[in-house]
């Protein structure tokens, strides 16, 4: 299943050269991931107020293109791995206009205590949750709509 997030490119996200900077993409990808979970009907507030916290363990990536000024991105999110505490992300970021991959990456993140700052098991409910979005059509998921 794919979540696919848009976003346009403005000027606080390039450099002097009028390019995304390479960090914007990894912000890019965590409001993807953080749309993603929305989806499902997890907010990162709610989730703090409750003692969840997700941080970035480990993550690779791959710089192809670069995507310019004005630019409209999707940023395609599926879930690779689902542990009993963490999750690992595939992410694409694609300009939309010529369907151009840009940047490429797998991010691990880890739940955690937010108080201890150590790994915690998914709720059950949100592991549930992922699990029965994995089985849904793509169909229902595009441009972050969950169906």
């Amino acid at each position: 299943m794919i979540h696919q997030h848009p976003l346009r490119v403005y000027i606080e996200d390039t450099d002097v050269g009028g390019i995304v900077y390479y960090v914007n993409y990894l912000k890019f990808m965590e409001r993807a991931r953080t749309e993603l979970l929305r989806v499902l009907g997890y907010q990162q507030q709610r989730l703090k107020e409750e003692g969840l916290l997700f941080v970035v363990h480990s993550l690779q990536s791959r710089y192809r293109q670069p995507a310019r000024l004005d630019d409209e991105l999707t940023v395609e999110t599926t879930i690779q791995a689902l542990a009993s505490a963490s999750l690992v992300f595939v992410q694409r970021v694609i300009r939309i206009c010529d369907q151009t991959v840009l940047c490429t990456a797998e991010v691990r993140v880890a739940a955690v205590d937010s108080e201890k700052m150590r790994p915690t098991p998914l709720p059950k409910a949100m592991v549930a949750a992922l699990k029965a979005y994995e089985q849904k059509p793509e169909s229902l998921m595009r441009n972050g709509n969950g169906g």
